[in-house]
Parts: structure tokens; sequence; C-alpha cells
């Protein structure tokens, strides 16, 4: 199974550049043809949060439209950009996202499940599960425990030394550590929210960010870094699913780089 993951879309319609500068419609349309050009195409397509960037309802419109063109499911959650009852109405077609509530789910149909949580608090920058998704998790995991699972959310419950980024992870991180560390079965935790491809140790498992589909946040481990983005190229991860070793992530970069040269 391969399970690619596309982050921080931040899309606006055609026509309107973030910051002035970047065009978020025309790099989710390459990203979306970059997922089709694989070979093999991924079996799903994970898209960990800020789906839009202002929230706007003809943003989640034509985002709609654009995740139309792939025709492998697509499984959303919102980041702190999104609005919960847009992504719910714009994306009640993927099939997942509960009716009411936090858009979290879990599904059984793939070799891997795949466990989707909405950190997203309404008006703040850093997320939160709160108790009673905490619960749910458990109680998930808890029914299958034998079933090899990809938790995937927005907020990191991590630090990566990005100073202002670190300012506004997961608040319950420690909550979720407990969760996930009486999880065996828990291959990966994957987020988005940081705009950079960074890897760590979790609670016994191994935790990941995508990097962003658009722009970049600058890598500056400096105390007083101020908050700035970086043209750096965009990419997405793909997770591949390989029963003799678990799962293996990669960074694929989105892109016309030319073709592969043979080694000589």
């Amino acid at each position: 199974m391969l399970i690619a993951q596309i982050s921080d879309l931040h899309f606006r319609v055609r026509g309107v550049r973030l910051f002035g500068a970047v065009d978020t419609y025309g790099a989710t349309q390459r990203a979306i043809d970059h997922l089709l050009a694989l070979t093999p195409r991924p079996d799903a397509v994970i898209v960990t949060g800020d789906l839009v960037n202002d929230g706007a309802d003809e943003d989640y419109a034509a985002l709609a439209d654009l995740f139309r063109r792939l025709p492998m499911p697509v499984y959303p959650i919102p980041g702190n950009h999104d609005r919960r009852e847009l992504v719910r109405r714009h994306l009640s077609y993927t099939g997942v996202l509960p009716s009411v509530g936090p858009l979290r789910y879990a599904v059984e149909e793939h070799p891997v499940r795949l466990v989707g949580l909405d950190t997203l608090v309404e008006g703040a920058d850093a997320g939160r599960l709160g108790g009673e998704q905490l619960d749910w998790l458990d109680g998930t995991l808890a029914a299958a425990p034998g079933t090899p699972t990809l938790l995937f959310l927005h907020h990191p419950p991590f630090a990566t030394g990005i100073g202002f980024m670190d300012e506004i992870l997961l608040e319950d991180w420690r909550a979720l550590a407990a969760v996930v560390a009486r999880h065996r079965q828990i291959e990966a935790v994957t987020c988005g929210h940081v705009h950079r491809p960074v890897q760590t140790r979790f609670a016994g498992t191994i935790a990941s960010i995508a990097p962003g589909t658009a722009h970049q946040v600058t890598l500056d481990f400096g105390p007083d870094a101020p908050a700035a983005w970086i043209a750096e190229p965009p990419a997405c991860l793909l997770h591949l699913w390989c029963p003799q070793a678990g799962l293996v992530s990669h960074v694929s970069y989105i892109g016309n780089y030319g073709p592969g040269v043979l080694f000589a």
C-alpha cells in the first residue's frame, strides 16, 4: 500500500496570491498532477490540515473541485487556518467526515488502518485534541490491536527547534503520548503545520512532519529567529507499507526535475 501525504496547501482561489507572492492554487494543481503521475499511483491521499488559508467558502469550493481529480480516496483533516463546518460541507463527498462534532475518523479498508484526528481550536494557532477525542482514540485503537495503524493530525506533538512554530504546537501532547504508548500497533504519527520534513521518536513510535505543498517555513534555530517563509521546493510524503519492514516514508519533491539518469 502507498499512502501519499500532502499538507499545508493554504489554498486560495485562482489569481489570488498568498502574501502577494505564493500561487497556492497553482501549487495545489501541481501537487495533484504529481500524485497522478506517480508509478504506482498512491492508494490513498491524506491531507494534514491548513487546507485553505483564510477559511473562505469560495476557497473550499474551488479546492474540492481540484480534489475530485484524484481517483483514489482523499482523507482530509483540518488545521488551524481551517473552519470545521466548511471543511465538513465541501469535503463531505470523501465519505469519511462525521456529520457532527470533531472531524476525526478511522478508515478500515486498507492494509494500514488510517486514523485522522482533529486538532483545530477555532480562533487559535495552537492545537488541542481534548479529553473526549483522546478517549475516542484510545477506544478506537483498542478495538484493533493487531492492525498496523497510521495516525495523522495537523499540529505536531513535539518541538522542532523552530521557535515561533514551537509556540503553537499540540498543547495536550503529553496526553496523546500516553495513549500512543499503550498501543504498539501504531506504525507512525504524521503531521503538518511546520512546513518542513521533520522526524523524531515519540511515545515508542516514529513521528514526522510533512513539508508544504506550496511554501516552506524558514529553517532557523536561532533564539530570536523571526516568523518567516521561504520558497524552497514543494514536496509531499509517500508512506509505503512493506510487510517485512513496516511503514517506510519518503520525501517526494513536486516539480519538473527532468528524467532519471542511469548511473554510468
